[in-house]
């Protein structure tokens, strides 16, 4: 069982930044994704950045490319997601995703943490 806790949400102005952290606690699989997918209410959920366990290829959604990168820490099991340039468009629930077999679907993730607010004001 692999349980994944999301930290660095918060309320931002419009051009900021912020920092969001992932730690997962269990042994996830080799040859997975693990994600970054954002929600608002009444929307789906949308796959934002991802990272591929073997080779740490990383995959970023053409609405946020340039602006939000995604990285990790192999030691401590903890991927982060980097967020420059902030729009109010970028409100949303975000949400840490594990062992998924395709990096911007949803229901392909096993595990998901239990989300991490983004607030950008206008």
């Amino acid at each position: 069982q692999v349980q994944l806790v999301e930290s660095g949400g918060g309320s931002v102005q419009i051009g900021g930044s912020l920092t969001l952290s992932c730690a997962a606690s269990g042994a996830t699989s080799s040859s997975s994704f693990m994600g970054w997918f954002r929600q608002v209410p009444g929307k789906e959920r949308e796959g934002v950045a991802a990272i591929y366990s073997d080779n740490g290829n990383t995959y970023v959604a053409a609405s946020v490319k340039g602006r939000f990168t995604i990285s990790r820490d192999n030691a401590n099991n903890t991927i982060f997601l980097l967020m420059n340039s902030l729009k109010p468009d970028d409100t949303a629930m975000y949400y840490c995703a594990a062992d998924g077999s395709a990096p911007f679907i949803a229901l392909s993730y096993n595990y998901w943490g239990q989300g991490t607010q983004v607030t950008v004001a206008s």
